[in-house]
């Protein structure tokens, strides 16, 4: 079943889709919505208005709500919302110490138009937040640079990327949790462990949680700027 809103109300359309016996995926314009649709399944599921809703997951545009109970009657309803701004993120942040030392550190300087002491400074001067996961487990989408900084992935994938590095694509940070192939323009390494299945939550980022990186090597680091960059 599909619903979507009404075009003459000012707002862009949300359509629900039925996605098999009890789960409703939502679309909607763009990131932004989809992480203040999140925010708001998530307050209604504490307040105890989703029933027994056992999962709410966002992606980039859609949020899946499965185990509803009818989820014909929700595909109808949820269309309808007036979903409030995204809330600030929680007051706890996760912060992961970062080295700026990656292999893509000279050449997104070069995209910015800055030294690569300014790419760590204006990464770790970022208030990011977990847009959502996906990818590998525990591996979260980071929002939060400006729309100017999105840079391109790289014309040609590594085939193997170290587990820790702090990678940059499109609009997004991000940092795998294991290695794996990818195509992110690598700018940094941390320690920090994101997949654990000895741990409870295992993945140490969620969507909705505020992330900070801290730059450690700021002090070792010498700021080398290239004629031209500012």
């Amino acid at each position: 079943m599909t619903g979507a809103a009404d075009p003459g109300a000012g707002a862009p359309a949300v359509r629900a889709l039925r996605a098999g016996a009890s789960a409703v995926l939502v679309e909607v314009a763009d990131g932004a919505q989809a992480q203040a649709l999140h925010a708001e399944l998530e307050r209604r599921r504490a307040a105890g208005a989703l029933g027994a809703v056992a999962e709410v997951v966002p992606a980039a545009r859609t949020v899946l709500v499965d185990g509803l109970a009818d989820p014909r009657a929700f595909a109808a309803d949820v269309v309808r919302w007036q979903v409030p701004p995204l809330p600030p993120a929680a007051a706890d942040t996760v912060e992961l110490p970062v080295r700026f030392d990656g292999p893509d550190l000279a050449e997104v300087a070069a995209l910015w138009g800055m030294s690569p002491a300014g790419v760590a400074e204006t990464v770790a001067g970022t208030g990011f937040r977990v847009a959502f996961c996906g990818f590998a487990p525990g591996f979260g989408y980071l929002t939060g640079l400006p729309p100017e900084l999105a840079v391109p992935r790289r014309a040609s994938p590594r085939t193997a990327v170290p587990p820790g590095s702090v990678g940059l694509a499109g609009p997004y940070a991000g940092v795998y949790p294991r290695s794996s192939p990818g195509g992110w323009q690598i700018v940094g390494t941390t320690d920090a462990v994101l997949w654990d299945t000895g741990r409870d939550p295992a993945a140490l980022l969620a969507p909705g949680t505020a992330v900070r990186f801290r730059d450690v090597g700021r002090a070792a680091r010498q700021d080398v700027r290239l004629p031209g960059m500012r």
